[in-house]
């Protein structure tokens, strides 16, 4: 996202306020500032369609991102912004679960070659949401050749290995990594401490799971897992 945003050359001037408060992570006031510029302004309004819709998918109100983001990309418009918008809408499509539009989305972005790290983990992502384990495994061994770094592909890894019960070292190395990338991640405390169950290292298990719960503790995934940590203990 701030790769656009930062072409402030190439921006009107009245837009650049709203873009300054973009960057500096202030969403909802920069959502504010672009939905109260008049219409009589003459700014392209796919230009604004598109800041409108970052800043609507950073507040996770994803509906109203989608009506904004769409408009983007149907404009054909701005290759680079077309792409960006349209893994936007994959993304937020597999979220909501919209998987079919989610898999349209990302099939139309490797067809364009735009074939990164965030696309591959995507199609991982939802391959898993499936019940596609191969598949799932393909694209984040795809993501990671790409990007060795790639925090999601890394946690996402982890925890599906973990899950299969499949090479239970290397998923401790890949949730480890993620974890030490992204210490205050709840989604990759949880991996974490999900594999050290798996290997059944409950104090180190307790350790991360714990903390996991205590940053979204709402988490349906991660409340499973805490209670299927003490249904343990109390086996013991």
């Amino acid at each position: 996202m701030t790769n656009e945003a930062k072409k402030s050359s190439e921006t009107p001037d009245i837009l650049r306020q709203g873009i300054l408060l973009y960057k500096q992570k202030k969403y909802a006031d920069s959502l504010a500032f672009f939905l109260a510029l008049p219409q009589d302004t003459g700014i392209d309004g796919i230009e604004l369609a598109y800041y409108i819709g970052l800043c609507y998918a950073k507040l996770e109100r994803y509906d109203d991102a989608l009506l904004y983001l769409e408009q983007v990309v149907t404009s054909g418009t701005e290759l680079e912004r077309v792409l960006q918008c349209r893994f936007l809408l994959a993304v937020i499509y597999a979220l909501s679960g919209r998987r079919r539009l989610a898999e349209f989305e990302l099939n139309k972005l490797l067809e364009t070659g735009y074939r990164n790290a965030s696309v591959y983990a995507a199609i991982a992502f939802i391959a898993w949401e499936q019940n596609d384990v191969k598949k799932c495994l393909e694209y984040y061994e795809k993501s990671l050749e790409t990007d060795p770094e790639n925090l999601t592909s890394l946690n996402g890894m982890g925890y599906v290995l973990a899950c299969e019960n499949t090479d239970l070292t290397k998923a401790l190395t890949y949730c480890k990594k993620a974890v030490a990338s992204e210490p205050k991640s709840a989604a990759c405390l949880d991996s974490l401490g999900w594999v050290y169950f798996k290997l059944g290292l409950m104090e180190e298990a307790s350790k991360y799971l714990t903390e996991a719960q205590k940053l979204d503790g709402s988490n349906a995934v991660i409340k499973e897992h805490v209670a299927q940590l003490e249904a343990f203990k109390d086996v013991r």
